[in-house]
């Protein structure tokens, strides 16, 4: 047995090897040209990744939505992969499975993204069934109509499930009645009834791919991807039916600052929702200091919220905290799950935890968050599909491309001062609060916290 310098031994009489600490890290370059039809096009070159990961990127605003049919771009786009003029929806899934690739398609805050999985060397047949769904996709009428089905038997859910029925209440509670962020992205009940072919028509013809852009990641050594895809969706062409918007930002109540309590008597639980506004990745001076503070307050096992909570009172298996980022706002969100018995109690540690935060973090807190961060960022933007999902994220919010690596780089340069101004900043004590529980055991409680107006809401 060996000592080594610092005190510590290994079997064998083996050195103990050195650790170097890594160097610095940077999100691969993207390649960024222009299609014959306007479309960016941003190869980012990501070797080993034989499976190809696309992602069409097209501004459309979700306040952009009709308010009668809210929702109808969730139901457009997932009908993009249900079949084309040219090939019904049974053909056009055998072709999809006969090149190997998965198609996917989602309505953001910002606008719509169509996704492509596929290995690199079936891209070319995989990009031109893509652009098909892009540029004559059926919308047959009984596929409409299932998915408006499924849509509504998907709200029926939302409100029996605690966490989702919170968030559902968080918005109509923070945001006034006429702003999108009040209602749920993928519309509500009324609104959702209220869609047929003839909508999802209309929000089709909204998509300009002239303003729009598409993303290939994945090892791209065997492949000409800007050949393929300038013959593929570069070719798209359509005029869109009206401008496409601006984002419009959310007006938050007057009165946000209270507690709502959605009853739910006998529940064995209480679900937990805690909000204030938080800061844009476009107009801060620096994002870095909040992935941090995510992780340092409410982003891990070991955070301070857990620390007392999970591990000291056993009021919850988690809850989780963190700044949050959309299209033209921002958030700090605070989420999870109590037992009954210790609602009241948990809502009055968990505020004070987060308020006490304004304090100041310690050097070791700074250190240990700035090396989580920035040393696990290899690993969060290892695959494919991970580049090519913040890239498409970086181009529908407008936000440069080095941006992760900007972050990043300021990451490892940030102080204890710099965490503690970004977190006075923004984190008030005026919070808006919703509690999904046994009202009658819990409302009183609430109230004795003095935390403002508490009402009750039924379930």
């Amino acid at each position: 047995m060996t000592t080594t310098t610092d005190g510590s031994t290994l079997p064998g009489g083996l050195p103990r090897p050195e650790v170097t600490p890594p160097g610095p890290w940077a999100l691969a370059t993207p390649t960024s040209s222009t299609l014959p039809n306007g479309m960016g096009c941003h190869l980012v070159d990501v070797p080993g990744q034989h499976v190809v990961s696309v992602a069409v990127v097209l501004p459309l605003p979700i306040t952009a939505e009709p308010r009668e049919v809210e929702g109808v771009g969730a139901i457009t786009t997932a009908l993009l992969d249900e079949g084309t003029v040219s090939h019904p929806a049974e053909q056009f899934a055998a072709l999809l499975e006969r090149t190997g690739a998965a198609m996917g398609a989602g309505q953001r805050g910002a606008g719509v993204v169509v996704t492509l999985d596929v290995p690199a060397r079936r891209l070319g047949p995989a990009l031109d069934l893509l652009a098909e769904a892009l540029r004559e996709p059926a919308f047959e009428t009984e596929d409409v109509t299932r998915l408006v089905r499924t849509r509504l038997a998907e709200i029926e859910q939302q409100h029996a499930v605690a966490a989702s029925r919170a968030s559902i209440e968080l918005a109509r509670t923070e945001f006034v009645d006429a702003s999108r962020a009040a209602r749920p992205l993928g519309g509500t009940a009324e609104t959702v009834a209220a869609i047929d072919r003839a909508a999802v028509v209309a929000h089709h013809a909204r998509l300009d791919p002239s303003l729009g852009h598409v993303v290939v990641a994945g090892d791209l050594s065997s492949v000409d991807a800007a050949a393929l895809l300038s013959a593929s969706v570069g070719a798209w062409q359509q005029t869109p039916s009206a401008p496409v918007p601006e984002p419009v930002a959310p007006q938050r109540r007057a009165d946000r600052v209270r507690t709502v309590v959605v009853d739910r008597p006998g529940s064995v639980q209480s679900e937990l929702l805690v909000s204030c506004p938080g800061p844009n990745r476009r107009t801060v001076d620096s994002w870095a200091p909040f992935p941090v503070l995510d992780y340092l307050v409410g982003g891990s096992p070991s955070a301070r919220i857990d620390a007392v909570l999970r591990e000291d009172k056993g009021y919850t298996y988690g809850i989780r905290a963190g700044f949050h980022s959309w299209s033209v706002d921002g958030g700090f969100v605070t989420r999870g799950s109590v037992r009954a018995d210790s609602t009241v109690d948990a809502v009055r540690l968990l505020l004070g935890i987060l308020e006490d935060a304004r304090e100041g973090f310690s050097q070791d807190e700074a250190r240990e968050g700035r090396d989580y961060v920035a040393r696990t960022a290899p690993a969060r933007y290892a695959t494919a599909d991970a580049v090519a999902d913040e890239v498409a994220d970086l181009l529908l919010t407008e936000l440069p491309l080095d941006f992760p690596t900007r972050t990043v780089t300021e990451v490892t340069e940030l102080t204890p001062d710099a965490l503690d101004a970004a977190w006075r900043e923004w984190i008030t004590g005026e919070w808006t609060l919703v509690v999904v529980g046994d009202a009658a055991s819990i409302v009183d409680g609430l109230r004795e916290l003095g935390r403002g107006e508490v009402t009750v809401v039924p379930a």
